[in-house]
């Protein structure tokens, strides 16, 4: 995993577009998901659940916006967050985790865990600039860390920029495992 930010080509789609598809597959696919948000701070989970339909699929979420948060809710390791900080690829993968097991019900783990991590601004944190972020997903399959990313911008806009880029790789993400699963003997059923 290369440690230079990865540059993101602006998408056309709306988030709401974005949001819609991940509902609708989570749905037909029978699967759930859990969110954990930091910088975000509820965004991630607010473009899905304005969503008709989303309560069929969305556990919930936690925002950890806090650093004593991510380990006490999300079960982030404390010598990871002791030595790489919170803004780190590794603390959005155990967070995405994470938000699977906070959002098991009826002794059903979540299907899918989302998570963003990252630094809005105005200033620097723990060394990392303005705009770097990460991302998590998380599933049955294992757990992918993305980033980082380096989102350009005001406060607001590196928020943004982060709920669709969490977003649209979810639903990369999503898409890649059914492709998976309707290989059957090298054949698509």
């Amino acid at each position: 995993m290369s440690s230079e930010p990865e540059y993101t080509k602006p998408n056309t789609e709306t988030l709401s577009d974005i949001a819609t598809n991940i509902i609708r597959t989570l749905s037909r696919n029978g699967e759930t998901l859990g969110v954990a948000e930091s910088l975000t701070a509820g965004g991630v989970m607010a473009a899905l659940t304005s969503v008709p339909g989303a309560s069929a699929v969305m556990r919930g979420g936690v925002v950890s916006y806090a650093t004593p948060l991510k380990e006490s809710l999300l079960h982030v390791d404390h010598d990871l967050i002791t030595k790489k900080g919170p803004v780190h690829a590794d603390v959005a993968a155990q967070m995405a985790e994470g938000a699977r097991k906070a959002t098991a019900c009826n002794g059903s783990l979540t299907t899918w865990g989302i998570a963003t991590t990252g630094v809005a601004g105005p200033e620097p944190q723990d060394g990392k600039p303005v705009g770097m972020v990460y991302i998590g997903i998380a599933s049955p399959d294992g757990t992918q860390p993305l980033g980082p990313f380096c989102f350009p911008g005001s406060r607001e806009q590196v928020r943004e920029a982060t709920v669709m880029e969490a977003l649209s790789r979810l639903r990369d993400a999503l898409i890649s495992h059914q492709q998976d699963v309707d290989l059957v003997g090298g054949e698509k059923v």
